[in-house]
């Protein structure tokens, strides 16, 4: 169910010049944020948790999941070439298979892995913080990179969706509103983060039984459905 040439191209697509200048300054502003914080204030627990929480998950990770899940497939069905790629005799569930652990790899490195140094840099790891956030970075990258993989086979504005959701939805709705924390992948993902750190350093508004449901539901729902949306695009002379 995984396809190396279309991985290979898959990864030149996502690290092209573009996206890649985006990718790599996410990241870098919150490393430069976590140390220059550091330096003025010092280690601070609560400190950390803010920029963790409220920068780097909130909105750092959701948009790198929109830079990678929609740029994974996207693009090759606005221009037209995704007919190249279907043309090929794979069966089109293992593209979309492979588009997806690829965009998963892209955003847990570009996010999770800037999350817990930062998390170092901000208070050296205490109450396990910078672990907490890293892993609940690297669950949340799972799902946003599905959920923006699907908007990338079902509509032509996927980045503008997927722009929506991440600023609109999880950095203000899914943060200020109680009722539609339950349906946001950072509250899902805190609460997984959550059992990783020490006890009361990481707060999420949903029970851990219903995040992992959500989650995985979210997840296989998603991809499946942009598996099937990838099977009713045709070709010319296909029956």
């Amino acid at each position: 169910m995984f396809h190396p040439t279309v991985a290979r191209l898959t990864y030149r697509a996502l690290l092209g010049r573009r996206r890649a200048l985006i990718l790599f300054a996410l990241p870098a502003l919150l490393v430069i944020i976590a140390l220059a914080v550091r330096m003025i204030a010092g280690a601070d627990d609560s400190t950390a948790g803010g920029i963790l929480g409220g920068f780097a998950l909130g909105t750092m990770v959701p948009l790198i999941g929109v830079i990678a899940g929609t740029g994974a497939i996207g693009p090759e069905i606005d221009d037209g070439s995704v007919v190249y790629l279907l043309a090929k005799p794979v069966p089109r569930p293992t593209i979309i298979l492979t588009k997806l652990l690829v965009a998963i790899g892209v955003t847990v490195a570009f996010s999770a892995v800037p999350v817990l140094l930062a998390g170092f840099l901000l208070n050296g790891n205490s109450q396990q913080i910078a672990v907490g956030y890293a892993v609940a970075a690297a669950v949340a990258s799972v799902a946003y990179s599905a959920l923006f993989l699907l908007f990338g086979t079902i509509t032509r504005h996927a980045v503008v969706f997927g722009l929506v959701y991440a600023l609109v939805w999880e950095a203000l709705v899914g943060t200020l509103v109680p009722g539609a924390k339950t349906l946001s992948i950072q509250q899902w993902a805190l609460a997984v983060g959550q059992k990783a750190a020490a006890e009361g350093a990481i707060i999420s508004d949903v029970q851990l039984p219903l995040a992992i449901g959500l989650l995985v539901a979210l997840t296989v729902a998603a991809t499946w459905y942009a598996g099937r949306r990838l099977k009713a695009l045709t070709l010319a002379g296909e029956e």
